[in-house]
C-alpha cells in the first residue's frame, strides 16, 4: 500500500495523500478521523512508514467490527480492504464508495459447493439444514448462533447462496480464533444484499419494517441451534 501513497518514496505519509487513499477504505470519516489521530502520534500530519502500519492495521480492525483503538492492534485480523478500480469483485457500475465483498472468489466457489450439496430448495437452506454444518464446526453454540443471525441478512429464518457463503466465511474466521463480529461489516455484506442508496460507508442494516425487527427480538439468540424447527416468518 505504501508505494501508493508515497509516490516520492520519502518514506512519509502526508494527510492529504492519507485522506485520500484511506477513504477508499470505505470507512465513515469520523472513524477514519480517529484512526489518524491514533496513527500520527506526535500531530505533525505526517505518517512515518510505521505510523502508516498503524493506521492499516486500524483500519482493518474497524473493518472487521472491532475497536478502533491502539488495544486491537495486536488482535489477529485479515489484512485491510481498499477499493481497487482494477478487483473483479467491485460492483458493475458502483460507487467508489462500496467495497469489494470480503469472501474471495475462489472461497465463494468452495462455499457454493457445500451449499448445492444441502439440496437447496428454491435456491435456499432451511435452518434444519445448516445447522449440521455448523455444528460439525465444533465451535461454541453461542458463537454459532451468532453466525447465524449474522448471516440471515433478511430474516427469513433460510440462507440463500450468498448469506450461505458469509455463515461459512464467519465459521472459518472463528476457527482461525479471529472474533466474530457483534454486527456484520460493510464489506461482509453480500452485494447482492446492499442497498443501492445506503451513506458511504455506513454498514447495509438489515431491511425490515419495525413490527417485524420487535417479532424477532423475542426470538432465543442462539437462533436455530436452540431451535428444533427451523425459525418461519
Amino acid at each position: 500500500f505504501l508505494p501508493q501513497v508515497d509516490s516520492a518514496n520519502a518514506g512519509r505519509v502526508l494527510a492529504s495523500d492519507a485522506a485520500v487513499f484511506l477513504k477508499k477504505s470505505g470507512l465513515t470519516d469520523l472513524v477514519l478521523g480517529k484512526i489518524w489521530d491514533l496513527a500520527d502520534t506526535d500531530g505533525k500530519g505526517i505518517l512515518n512508514k510505521q505510523e502508516f502500519f498503524v493506521a492499516l492495521r486500524l483500519v482493518a480492525c474497524a473493518q472487521n467490527g472491532l475497536d478502533v483503538s491502539l488495544n486491537s492492534l495486536n488482535l489477529p485480523v485479515p489484512p485491510p480492504r481498499f477499493t481497487d478500480t482494477s478487483s473483479p469483485l467491485l460492483l458493475s457500475g458502483a460507487a467508489s464508495s462500496d467495497l469489494p465483498w470480503a469472501v474471495k472468489l475462489e472461497d465463494k466457489v468452495k462455499y457454493d459447493a457445500i451449499f448445492d450439496s444441502l439440496n437447496p430448495v428454491n435456491g435456499l437452506l432451511s435452518g434444519d439444514k445448516v445447522k449440521p454444518v455448523l455444528l460439525n464446526s465444533k465451535l461454541p453454540v453461542d458463537i454459532l448462533g451468532r453466525v447465524w443471525e449474522l448471516s440471515d441478512i433478511d430474516r427469513d429464518g433460510m440462507l440463500d447462496r450468498d448469506e450461505f457463503a458469509v455463515a461459512m466465511f464467519l465459521v472459518y474466521c472463528a476457527l482461525e480464533k479471529e472474533p466474530v463480529p457483534m454486527s456484520l461489516p460493510a464489506a461482509l455484506v453480500p452485494p447482492s444484499k446492499r442497498k443501492p442508496l445506503s451513506v458511504p460507508g455506513a454498514m447495509p442494516l438489515i431491511p425490515s419494517s419495525t413490527s417485524t425487527k420487535e417479532s424477532h427480538q423475542s426470538l432465543p439468540p442462539v437462533g436455530i441451534l436452540a431451535a428444533k424447527t427451523p425459525l418461519t416468518q
